[in-house]
C-alpha cells in the first residue's frame, strides 16, 4: 500500500445514500440501517486505500463498478489525487416506471 487516497461524495451520491436509508427505515429495522452505513464507512475505507480494487467498466473508461453487498452498488471513477463516488445504487428498488 503506497498512497491512502482521499475519498470525496458527490451531492448526488450523498442524495443515493440518504434515499437508500429512507428505505430502509421504512422498509426494515434499525439494525438494517446501521448496516448500511458501516458497509460504506468500510467501503470507503477500501477504497481510500485499493482504488483499482473494483473492475473497471468496458463501455467508460474510468469508471469503476463495486458491488458491495449483493443489493448495493457502487459507481465511482479514480486518479492520481483522490476517489470520486459518482452513485451509489440500491438493487432492491423497483426501477421508476416512464
Amino acid at each position: 500500500m503506497d498512497k491512502v487516497y482521499e475519498v470525496e461524495w458527490t451531492e448526488r451520491s450523498l442524495l443515493n445514500a440518504i434515499a437508500i436509508k429512507n428505505y430502509l427505515i421504512a422498509k426494515f429495522t434499525q439494525k438494517e440501517v446501521a448496516k448500511f452505513e458501516n458497509l460504506l464507512r468500510q467501503f470507503e475505507v477500501t477504497l481510500s486505500n485499493f482504488p483499482t480494487l473494483y473492475p473497471e467498466s468496458e463501455s467508460q473508461k474510468h469508471l469503476r463498478r463495486a458491488v458491495i453487498h449483493k443489493n448495493t452498488t457502487v459507481y465511482y471513477i479514480f486518479n492520481k489525487y483522490k476517489i470520486t463516488v459518482i452513485a451509489i445504487k440500491d438493487n432492491r428498488q423497483l426501477k421508476p416506471s416512464k
